[in-house]
């Protein structure tokens, strides 16, 4: 009788529990999950194990198991060993490299980027990871504030490097070619003297300094503003970001479809490093083609996906097909998916679980959506709050900075309300900063911000944490504009004129006005395929939706929208290039009252100049 009564008092406490919080079992395994993988990042700085080390222990215990495909060929954790045992002797042999070197790498998606990483692991060199996409001056600065005295890069990709090679070769630079042979003066092969070099393994004292703080490799911020900045990540960071795929629930049995670019922490270390320390096998890709993405899934019996910025609107925007859920993805993680995106997409593509994440390359702070409510990028967990202190402050969008009370120090905002993340800095959660950058590092650090002393990172990133604990993505510091007095979300404007059936892209940012405060609304567009314009149509959405201040005052349309390396829309060219149609050759557009969206002319450009125009 006591048995029966106490299971019916558990019964209704499980259920009341239930009731007050329906998240209560998912948030008890996530913080199972945290308390695993801070065992781990404990173990890493206890006895030092490094990412060579998890993979060199994947290679002892299933080296036949296949680590990467690539264009049909695939290779053993067993070969991977030794291929980058041969590249290491041949650049310690030719490049005469010595630990603590640091090596850029100016490479596509290929095999040899992964041999040549482990390769300098092996040698206890650093590596820096360079946008291929960047050309002449970017390319230069990237390669010049790394601080390398040797570059390794491809074939295609050396004519992009001959640009600057002049520059180069006045500093001492050597450069590598992944080829038997280079007939350009100056440039020197390497794969001649891979093939020639012995597979043997390499002695770990080499790697006998490197600690948990040590610098694992450089990883170069996207450059929506600016030059990029090279991110120092330490071995404890990259182990930080890797161990996402335990708490995402990625397994050694998955088939792992990467496509995203190497050169960025999403690719390498949320993708390859953290698929190699659950010994997954990857299907690697030279990039992202949205015509071969579901073939590819079907044909290599993919169970896991990465996505990262636009990718998952590109896969919904592709005619539909009767196979659309004939394949095997049971996982998708990543960030930037739109909550209309996420529910189009799982309503298209079958039921996949969704793990939408927040971070970012240089933080300290991470959250991760495990319940898959859509639309928010995490959740808040009681023990990830006993481990990393944050916060979300009030945010003075006119003055650009975080503000500040009578006494100094900033203010925490209410649950519901927007504000800007900072997030502590201190043993457990460092920032370490940018190579040879002392300025920018010290930019990103906010001081005093609740007591005298404290010191805590500005993420840059607008956030609202909802009544359940849920994190919303509302804008990036620079991206929100201030009209009118009011203060305008580029995403929440971006979300609305999506609704409207002839627009397939839009990006939002602000353009300033002579003899005006602040800035005013602007949209880039990109049509739906065989579309047209129609001015009327997208001014009754935004006239719908929208306060009359948050609605672009101009548009112009383009066939295809500027985006970086990790498909984030690009904004401060299009800013500064303004609404001129004198300049611009895309169609451009003006929103004249109550009549909708005209042609912009010359005219009325002058008329807005002059101040005749009121806005």
């Amino acid at each position: 009788m006591i048995a029966y009564v106490l299971c019916t008092v558990l019964a209704a406490l499980a259920a009341l529990l239930y009731l007050r919080n329906p998240y209560l079992l998912a948030d008890l395994n996530y913080a199972i999950n945290m308390m695993y993988v801070g065992y781990r990042l404990g173990q890493v700085q206890r006895r030092f194990y490094g990412f060579l080390d998890c993979f060199l222990d994947r290679v002892a215990r299933h080296p036949d198991k296949k680590l990467i495909i690539f264009e049909d060929v695939s290779y053993t954790y067993k070969q991977a060993d030794a291929e980058s045992n041969k590249v290491a002797r041949a650049l310690s042999a030719h490049a005469q490299l010595k630990p603590g070197d640091t090596v850029a790498l100016f490479l596509g998606n290929e095999p040899l980027f992964v041999w040549v990483f482990l390769a300098l692991a092996k040698l206890g060199c650093v590596a820096a990871l360079l946008n291929n996409n960047i050309r002449s001056r970017s390319l230069l600065h990237c390669f010049s504030c790394c601080g390398a005295k040797v570059l390794i890069t491809s074939p295609d990709l050396r004519e992009a490097v001959e640009e600057v090679f002049p520059t180069l070769r006045e500093q001492g630079i050597r450069v590598f070619v992944l080829s038997d042979h280079v007939e350009a003066d100056g440039f020197e092969s390497l794969c001649d003297k891979i093939q020639n070099a012995s597979d043997q393994p390499l002695s770990p004292e080499l790697r006998a300094n490197i600690h948990h703080k040590s610098p694992a490799l450089y990883i170069y911020t996207s450059g929506t503003t600016g030059l990029p900045k090279a991110a120092i990540i330490t071995h404890q960071r990259a182990w930080s970001a890797a161990l996402i795929h335990e708490m995402v629930g990625v397994r050694s049995s998955d088939i792992f479809y990467l496509y995203l670019p190497l050169y960025h922490t999403a690719g390498f270390l949320m993708g390859l490093c953290g698929g190699i320390n659950k010994g997954v096998t990857f299907v690697l890709k030279r990039k992202f083609s949205v015509s071969s993405f579901w073939d590819d899934c079907r044909k290599y019996n993919i169970t896991v996906i990465q996505y990262i910025g636009e990718i998952m609107r590109y896969l919904c925007n592709t005619p539909k097909k009767d196979n659309d859920r004939n394949h095997n993805v049971r996982l998708a993680f990543g960030n930037g998916i739109r909550a209309d995106t996420w529910a189009e997409f799982l309503d298209r593509f079958g039921n996949i679980q969704i793990c939408e994440c927040y971070g970012a390359t240089e933080a300290n702070i991470g959250f991760i959506n495990y319940v898959g409510k859509i639309g928010a990028l995490g959740r808040e967990n009681f023990l990830h709050k006993i481990g990393n202190k944050y916060a979300l402050i009030r945010y003075d969008t006119e003055k650009d900075q975080p503000f500040r009370n009578a006494e100094g120090f900033c203010v925490e905002v209410p649950k519901g309300e927007t504000g800007l993340l900072v997030s502590k800095i201190g043993a457990s959660t460092p920032f370490v900063g940018y190579v040879n950058n002392q300025q920018q590092t010290e930019r990103k650090k906010l001081k005093d911000v609740f007591v005298k002393g404290d010191l805590y990172l500005n993420s840059g990133d607008l956030l609202r944490i909802d009544s359940e604990g849920f994190v919303y993505f509302q804008d990036r510091t620079g991206d929100t504009y201030r009209w009118k007095g009011e203060n305008v979300a580029t995403t929440e404007v971006a979300d609305q004129l999506l609704l409207v059936d002839f627009v397939e892209e839009a990006n939002v940012y602000g353009v300033k006005v002579p003899g005006h405060e602040g800035r005013i609304g602007m949209a880039a567009l990109k049509l739906q395929e065989n579309m047209e314009f129609d001015g009327r149509a997208i001014y009754q959405c935004v006239k719908s939706n929208l306060p009359s201040y948050a609605r672009p005052r101009f548009i112009r349309t383009q066939d295809a929208l500027s985006v970086t390396g990790t498909f984030k829309h690009m904004k401060v060219k299009l800013g500064e290039e303004g609404f001129n149609p004198a300049t611009i050759q895309d169609p451009l557009y003006f929103l004249e009252d109550n009549k909708g969206y005209v042609p912009m002319t010359q005219e009325i450009f002058n008329s807005i100049l002059e101040g005749k125009l009121r806005l």
